[in-house]
Protein backbone atom coordinates (compact mmCIF):
# COMPACT_ATOMS: atom_id res chain seq x y z
CA UNK A 1 0.00 0.00 0.00
CA UNK A 2 1.25 3.46 -0.72
CA UNK A 3 -0.27 6.20 1.20
CA UNK A 4 -0.64 9.71 -0.87
CA UNK A 5 -1.06 12.80 2.17
CA UNK A 6 -2.29 15.49 -0.40
CA UNK A 7 -2.51 19.02 0.69
CA UNK A 8 -3.56 22.40 -0.65
CA UNK A 9 -1.21 25.43 -1.50
CA UNK A 10 3.02 25.22 0.00
CA UNK A 11 3.75 25.17 3.68
CA UNK A 12 5.82 28.77 3.94
CA UNK A 13 7.15 28.70 7.39
CA UNK A 14 10.71 27.14 6.53
CA UNK A 15 10.70 25.89 10.27
CA UNK A 16 7.78 23.65 9.55
CA UNK A 17 8.78 22.94 5.92
CA UNK A 18 11.95 21.27 8.38
CA UNK A 19 10.20 19.40 10.38
CA UNK A 20 7.45 17.96 7.89
CA UNK A 21 10.54 16.90 5.98
CA UNK A 22 11.76 15.16 8.82
CA UNK A 23 8.93 13.21 9.36
CA UNK A 24 7.73 12.41 6.02
CA UNK A 25 11.49 10.67 5.76
CA UNK A 26 10.85 8.79 8.76
CA UNK A 27 7.75 7.92 7.40
CA UNK A 28 9.61 6.32 4.38
CA UNK A 29 11.62 4.00 5.56
CA UNK A 30 8.63 1.83 7.04
CA UNK A 31 6.27 2.08 3.99
CA UNK A 32 6.07 4.21 0.73
CA UNK A 33 4.65 7.90 1.77
CA UNK A 34 4.30 10.89 -0.47
CA UNK A 35 3.06 14.40 0.14
CA UNK A 36 1.60 16.43 -2.87
CA UNK A 37 1.07 20.32 -2.60
CA UNK A 38 -1.86 21.49 -4.80
CA UNK A 39 -1.13 24.97 -5.68
CA UNK A 40 -2.74 27.66 -3.72
CA UNK A 41 -5.50 29.36 -5.73
CA UNK A 42 -4.76 33.09 -6.99
CA UNK A 43 -7.45 35.94 -7.01
CA UNK A 44 -9.67 34.36 -4.44
CA UNK A 45 -10.92 37.46 -3.11
CA UNK A 46 -13.23 37.55 -6.01
CA UNK A 47 -14.23 34.21 -5.04
CA UNK A 48 -17.36 33.23 -2.74
CA UNK A 49 -16.11 30.32 -0.20
CA UNK A 50 -18.48 27.83 -2.83
CA UNK A 51 -16.73 29.05 -5.87
CA UNK A 52 -13.40 28.41 -4.08
CA UNK A 53 -14.40 25.22 -3.05
CA UNK A 54 -15.59 23.82 -6.08
CA UNK A 55 -12.37 25.14 -8.01
CA UNK A 56 -10.48 23.14 -5.21
CA UNK A 57 -12.20 19.85 -6.05
CA UNK A 58 -11.27 20.15 -9.33
CA UNK A 59 -7.84 20.84 -8.73
CA UNK A 60 -7.80 17.51 -6.34
CA UNK A 61 -10.00 15.68 -8.38
CA UNK A 62 -6.57 15.71 -10.91
CA UNK A 63 -4.44 14.32 -7.89
CA UNK A 64 -7.05 11.22 -7.51
CA UNK A 65 -6.80 7.93 -9.23
CA UNK A 66 -9.40 5.35 -9.47
CA UNK A 67 -9.29 2.79 -6.70
CA UNK A 68 -7.70 5.57 -3.94
CA UNK A 69 -9.33 4.89 -0.74
CA UNK A 70 -9.85 8.63 0.43
CA UNK A 71 -10.11 10.10 3.54
CA UNK A 72 -10.58 13.60 4.61
CA UNK A 73 -8.83 15.76 7.11
CA UNK A 74 -12.05 17.12 8.82
CA UNK A 75 -12.92 18.86 11.47
CA UNK A 76 -16.44 16.51 11.85
CA UNK A 77 -13.86 13.23 11.35
CA UNK A 78 -13.12 10.52 14.16
CA UNK A 79 -11.16 11.43 16.39
CA UNK A 80 -8.24 8.72 17.75
CA UNK A 81 -5.40 8.42 20.42
CA UNK A 82 -2.17 7.70 18.92
CA UNK A 83 -2.16 3.89 19.49
CA UNK A 84 -5.46 3.78 18.09
CA UNK A 85 -4.42 5.35 15.22
CA UNK A 86 -1.87 2.99 14.72
CA UNK A 87 -4.30 -0.05 14.94
CA UNK A 88 -6.70 1.92 12.31
CA UNK A 89 -3.50 2.12 9.77
CA UNK A 90 -2.73 -1.34 9.87
CA UNK A 91 -6.35 -2.38 8.99
CA UNK A 92 -5.83 -0.75 6.21
CA UNK A 93 -2.28 -1.75 5.54
CA UNK A 94 -4.04 -5.22 5.33
CA UNK A 95 -7.29 -3.83 3.45
CA UNK A 96 -6.65 -1.11 0.90
CA UNK A 97 -5.27 -2.56 -2.60
CA UNK A 98 -3.89 0.67 -4.00
CA UNK A 99 -3.49 3.88 -1.97
CA UNK A 100 -4.40 5.50 0.66
CA UNK A 101 -5.22 9.05 0.56
CA UNK A 102 -5.11 11.60 3.49
CA UNK A 103 -6.86 15.49 2.05
CA UNK A 104 -6.00 18.31 4.17
CA UNK A 105 -8.24 20.89 2.17
CA UNK A 106 -8.26 24.60 1.89
CA UNK A 107 -9.50 27.23 4.24
CA UNK A 108 -13.27 26.28 3.91
CA UNK A 109 -13.07 22.67 3.95
CA UNK A 110 -13.93 20.69 0.79
CA UNK A 111 -16.62 21.06 -2.03
CA UNK A 112 -19.72 18.63 -1.84
CA UNK A 113 -18.20 16.25 -4.24
CA UNK A 114 -15.07 15.35 -2.30
CA UNK A 115 -16.95 15.10 0.64
CA UNK A 116 -19.06 11.95 -1.86
CA UNK A 117 -15.52 10.67 -2.98
CA UNK A 118 -13.94 10.42 0.46
CA UNK A 119 -14.74 6.89 2.42
CA UNK A 120 -13.81 8.39 5.83
CA UNK A 121 -13.38 11.37 7.61
CA UNK A 122 -11.13 11.80 10.92
CA UNK A 123 -9.82 14.65 12.86
CA UNK A 124 -7.02 15.30 14.38
CA UNK A 125 -8.74 17.69 17.22
CA UNK A 126 -11.84 19.14 18.13
CA UNK A 127 -9.37 22.33 18.37
CA UNK A 128 -8.96 24.22 14.92
CA UNK A 129 -5.38 24.62 13.79
CA UNK A 130 -4.25 26.50 10.57
CA UNK A 131 -3.50 24.40 7.71
CA UNK A 132 0.33 24.30 8.05
CA UNK A 133 0.49 22.97 11.26
CA UNK A 134 -1.99 19.87 10.38
CA UNK A 135 0.29 18.83 8.17
CA UNK A 136 2.94 18.25 10.58
CA UNK A 137 0.94 17.43 13.22
CA UNK A 138 -0.68 14.67 10.89
CA UNK A 139 2.53 13.53 9.48
CA UNK A 140 4.25 13.06 13.21
CA UNK A 141 1.38 11.12 13.91
CA UNK A 142 1.68 9.11 11.00
CA UNK A 143 5.23 8.56 11.81
CA UNK A 144 4.70 8.07 15.40
CA UNK A 145 1.96 5.03 14.02
CA UNK A 146 4.72 2.87 11.72
CA UNK A 147 6.92 3.06 15.25
CA UNK A 148 3.95 1.88 17.90
CA UNK A 149 3.51 -0.88 14.86
CA UNK A 150 7.06 -1.76 15.16
CA UNK A 151 7.33 -1.76 18.54
CA UNK A 152 10.13 1.38 18.41
CA UNK A 153 10.64 3.21 21.72
CA UNK A 154 9.59 6.64 20.41
CA UNK A 155 5.72 6.56 21.69
CA UNK A 156 5.55 6.17 25.37
CA UNK A 157 1.96 4.99 26.87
Amino acid sequence: MKTLFLVIGKTIDKHLVALIDDYAARVKHYQPFDIEVIPELKNTKSLTPEQQKQREAELLKKSLREGDHIVLLDEGGREFRSIEFADYLQQKQASVARRLVFIVGGPYGFAPEIYAMAREKISLSRMTFSHQMVRLFFVEQYYRAMTILKGEPYHHE
